[in-house]
């Protein structure tokens, strides 16, 4: 049983009612002699329904080897809708400056930043008679078109019940397919004979499952406009027949254009004139709606409902940590590889190297042996190892560089620098070439303007960067170059993984140790760091002495940006923690209303301390939450508490004039108690800054040393003890 028994049934009745019906009207004599009464004619029946499971068994289910699928899947259980966009919003003439001012403004990650109208591709299918259908190496297309074909059969299957879905053939959906149509799927890169005769092919199909007069039936359905002929793949069809294949096709349009055509191609490749009758469309990325969709379908065996496995997938997909792996999820065949990874694990990995490496390898090697494409002959000799090295070398010197969009000249020119000065590459490849290859048969990289190429994949871009630096012993300079650019963030990370040996992450741990310590040049910060320490000092809480340290630094801190850094290192020590410190995060949107008291707040005032303008009631709550944790040196936080509780006590209410001997009085129960001096956090714009930097490097630190596969226990344990210090 393959699901599909009723959709077979149905369909192959509609079928036959479409043949029946146009044979009567239209057939040559030699075709109405033939009985095709399906309810007598017990061959007749077979032949359609051998039709329809054989296009079903060929095209109605997915399984792809190269990201580790076991077993086939239906496709309309997995199916979720594409959208599609006119082929001009892919090839619109702007500048890489341009392109990279657009990204950065988009606050994204995805480089595919376009204001053009998206359309359902289906809806697009029942508008446009001939359509081109464009995109990259597993963003969809040939799901799109055995969609279609299945769409088609679903609404031959409608005309024997009018008005109805029998037997719930297939998924509803909002669109359906409105043209009674027979679907015929023809594979390209099956195309390597030299006389190959589309119209002779489709009538071989006829004959296979069993249809008399196939070439006579043939010419019937291709005169009256009942064929939806499907072409997938016209990159794939091999060099040498290329020219013979465009013009079978160009001709079997021109005498029957009267029925319906869906082509598709690489966008890459789209060079050779098109075909003037087709509209050229280009698959859109997958946005949220779609891929939470599609993991939803994935997941739908009953033991992923009873553990909500597709929702738990989902919102760890979109958590911080995992937002470079969502970014692959845009495009079907890398959101396959996610679901895949997932189903098996019930997680993504720690080490994130090891998910992008493989959806890397999976557009270098597999996906490519998988579709079987007649390759250039430059991949006869330049190995996926050295392709590799090349790309990782490209994608760091445009980091660097910062730059994400980068001219084809460039890009010419890498590679043949590349070529020339590596003794086991082929020098005498021409590196356009090259460069088209890389981008037709693998879309790693992509054009997005004229003559303006990207990764496809910021991922792919950071993934590269960090095998490069890692390659070429760049380690222990990386913290000093980029140790505070958020930008490096995931190639901090990636680094962490990649790095090789017995002693793993260790040279960039301590690189990144080294490079923060020169933040803390002021004495004002070095004082700050010296009382945090004395301050925990006998304390009662169970959280790291790390953990409280910065606690306390961020109790006092009234700056946002050092507060915000502050409150990231929180969470990476002890998630609890930061739980708790949220209150103290909130209070500057609070205060004014507290105790109906006009603070006068002056948030751009960066030498105000929080505990300045604490209310009365938040600084109460406040204290009582840090007792709570255990943070302060126990006599502190009680004396804190109790002075707190006495002052309220005695204060009555409180006049205009007195207010600021309020705040005073409250800024000295904490300092006294706490044994600071308040000028001590009042810090300078550049302070505040290298504080910030301190902070975040120190959080990154950590996550690093949570990405990294080795970490010596010892040495971690020096490092760890070193932070919120100031050395000897």
């Amino acid at each position: 049983m393959t699901g599909f028994e009723s959709l077979i049934g149905a369909a192959a009745a509609g079928l036959g009612g479409l043949i029946t019906s146009l044979v009567k009207d239209k057939g040559t004599e030699t075709l109405k002699k033939f009985d095709w009464d399906i309810s007598k004619n017990l061959a007749l029946k077979k032949a359609l329904v051998d039709y329809v499971r054989r296009y079903i068994d060929r095209h109605g289910t997915l399984k792809v080897a190269c990201v580790r699928m076991d077993y086939p899947v239906r496709l309309d259980e997995i199916y979720t809708a594409v959208q599609l966009l006119d082929r001009s919003a892919l090839r619109y003439f702007e500048s890489e400056d341009a392109l990279q001012e657009q990204y950065r403004e988009s606050g994204k990650r995805g480089f595919n930043v376009t204001r053009a109208e998206k359309k359902p591709g289906l809806q697009v299918a029942n508008e446009q008679q001939y359509l081109m259908v464009l995109g990259g190496p597993g963003v969809g297309k040939s799901t799109f078109l055995r969609k279609v074909g299945l769409e088609a059969l679903r609404t031959l299957g409608r005309r024997d019940f009018p008005g109805k879905d029998p037997g719930n053939l297939l998924v509803p959906q909002q669109i359906f397919y409105q043209h009674p149509c027979i679907p015929v799927m023809l594979e390209l890169r099956q195309f390597d004979k030299a006389d190959l005769n589309i119209q002779s092919f489709i009538a071989a199909e006829l004959e296979t499952c069993g249809f008399p007069h196939s070439e006579e039936l043939t010419e019937l359905f291709l005169k009256n406009g009942k064929l939806l002929v499907l072409l997938d793949g016209l990159d794939e069809v091999p060099s040498a027949t290329l020219d013979h294949v465009l013009k079978e096709i160009r001709g079997l349009v021109d005498r029957y254009g009267d029925n319906r055509f869906i082509a598709s191609c690489r966008v890459a490749a789209y060079t050779f004139g098109g075909f003037t009758r087709f509209k050229d469309v280009a698959m859109a990325a997958f946005e949220d709606e779609q891929i939470q969709q599609f993991i939803k379908n994935w997941f739908q065996k009953e033991r992923d409902a009873e553990t909500n496995t597709a929702e738990r997938c989902w919102e760890l997909l979109n958590s911080p940590d995992y937002q470079a792996a969502k970014e692959l999820a845009q495009t079907p065949l890398l959101l396959t590889l996610l679901c895949v990874v997932y189903d098996e694990f019930q997680d993504f990995p720690k080490k994130r190297h090891a998910l992008y490496c493989e959806a890397l390898d999976v557009l270098l090697r597999k996906w490519a042996s998988e579709k079987r494409i007649q390759r250039n002959p430059i991949y006869q000799e330049l190995s996926a190892e050295l392709e590799l090295d090349m790309l990782a070398e490209i994608a760091y010197t445009s980091f660097v560089d910062d730059q994400l969009f980068f001219s084809k000249d460039r890009l010419i020119h890498q590679i043949r620098e590349f070529l020339i000065h590596n003794l086991n590459a082929p020098s005498h490849l021409d590196s356009e070439t090259v460069l088209h290859e890389i981008e037709i048969q693998q879309g790693i990289l992509v054009e997005r303007a004229r003559d303006a190429y990207s990764f496809s994949h910021l991922t792919f871009q950071e993934y590269l960067t960090a095998k490069c630096i890692v390659d070429n012993n760049k380690i222990n300079q990386l913290p000093h170059d980029h140790g505070t650019e958020k930008h490096w963030r995931e190639v901090f990370l990636l680094v962490a993984g990649l790095a090789p040996g017995k002693c793993g992450a260790t040279d960039l741990l301590l690189a990144m140790e080294q490079q923060a310590q020169t933040y803390l040049t002021s004495d004002k910060l070095k004082a700050i760091i010296v009382w945090s320490a004395s301050a925990i000092d006998n304390s009662t809480g169970s959280a790291k002495a790390l953990a409280k340290r910065v606690s306390a630094i961020f109790f006092n801190l009234g700056i946002d940006r050092a507060l915000d850094s502050a409150r990231d290192l929180a969470r990476a020590l002890d998630l609890n923690l930061n739980l708790n410190l949220n209150l103290d995060l909130d209070l500057d949107l609070d205060l004014a209303g507290d105790a109906d008291l006009d603070l006068d707040l002056d948030l751009k005032d960066y030498g105000r301390t929080r505990v300045q303008a604490l209310s009365r009631a938040r600084a109460l709550d406040l204290a009582r939450e840090y007792q709570g944790l255990g943070i302060f040196n126990v006599n502190s936080i009680d004396s804190i508490v109790s002075d707190l509780n006495k002052y309220y006590t005695s204060a009555k209410k409180i006049s205009q004039k007195d207010r600021g001997d309020f705040k005073l009085e409250i800024t000295n129960i904490f300092a006294e108690n706490l044994n600071y001096d308040v000028d001590d956090f009042s810090l300078s714009r550049q302070e505040i800054n290298q504080l910030s930097d301190y902070f975040y490097l120190l959080e990154l630190m950590i996550r690093c040393k949570e990405a990294a596969v080795r970490v010596s226990p010892q040495v971690w344990e020096g490092i760890e003890s070193r932070m919120v210090t100031v050395p000897d």
